[in-house]
């Protein structure tokens, strides 16, 4: 069997890292190297496991290599993130060259442009939880693509939410929420209505209705112990029971760290 062309492959390699960017809006070398340099299940083999992935080291050399020459081409754009790591993007140049092979994109010049340390707290942990779900074998809308309406919510969500990450395997869906402690009384009473929404139509005896032939499978938060105890008193306060909670909602409260993007 002949073996293939090198610059076949690192043009193949360059055209996956474009992708990947324009799909989650940015990402550092070891999100990349842990998405792409390791084979992807078809579909998954359980329940979303939302532990992050880390590269190998033959991984992120690879998309070391594979961004340096996209860097050098101007097709992608590097910024420093509040944590001090580089994170990429796509640049014009890299925009271009998905369009010309049919898929729709656009610079995410402006996503890098200027960022908050909540917001790149926020999207790095979104983000990690969408890759891994997708070498997990399910299908994946990241925050980025639900941002922009390219999800199963579209541009209005779904009883007027969006999710940070949406999963989506053997037609049930898991709702990902990204959460601090912190929330005002008005996102509160936002998020107990969508709760309600949720346990309703995933009760209705004719099938739920929200998810457009889908079925609900939980709702999964990603937060604080300080905010998975204030909710869970909050639902317990309004009606919602023990069993209630266990079938429809997971906390994983213990995995990430919310103050310095670092993960225990």
């Amino acid at each position: 069997m002949t073996a293939p062309d090198g610059r076949i492959t690192a043009s193949q390699n360059e055209v996956r890292v474009l992708r990947a960017l324009n799909r989650f809006g940015w990402l550092p070398t070891k999100s990349l190297g842990a998405l792409l340099w390791q084979p992807w299940l078809r579909k998954p083999v359980g329940e979303p496991d939302m532990r992050p992935l880390m590269p190998s080291t033959s991984a992120r050399l690879m998309a070391q290599r594979t961004l340096r020459r996209l860097y050098l081409a101007h097709q992608v754009l590097r910024a420093r993130a509040p944590d001090g790591s580089l994170v990429y993007a796509l640049a014009e140049a890299g925009a271009r060259r998905l369009v010309q092979l049919g898929v729709p994109a656009v610079s995410g010049k402006d996503l890098v442009r200027r960022f908050s340390s909540a917001q790149f707290r926020h999207r790095s942990i979104a983000n990690d939880v969408a890759l891994a779900s997708i070498v997990a074998g399910f299908r994946v809308s990241t925050e980025r693509e639900i941002a922009v309406g390219k999800w199963l919510g579209g541009e209005q969500g779904i009883a007027d939410k969006k999710p940070d990450v949406l999963l989506q395997a053997d037609g049930r869906v898991w709702w990902v929420e990204v959460e601090k402690s912190r929330r005002r009384a008005s996102d509160r009473a936002k998020l107990h209505t969508f709760l309600n929404a949720v346990h309703e139509d995933a009760n209705r005896a004719d099938g739920p209705v929200l998810l457009d032939g889908l079925h609900w499978a939980r709702v999964i938060f990603i937060c604080t112990p300080a905010f998975r105890l204030r909710l869970v008193r909050e639902l317990e306060k309004s009606g919602w029971s023990a069993e209630l909670l266990k079938r429809l909602i997971i906390f994983v409260d213990d995995t990430y760290h919310f103050t310095d993007i670092a993960f225990q």
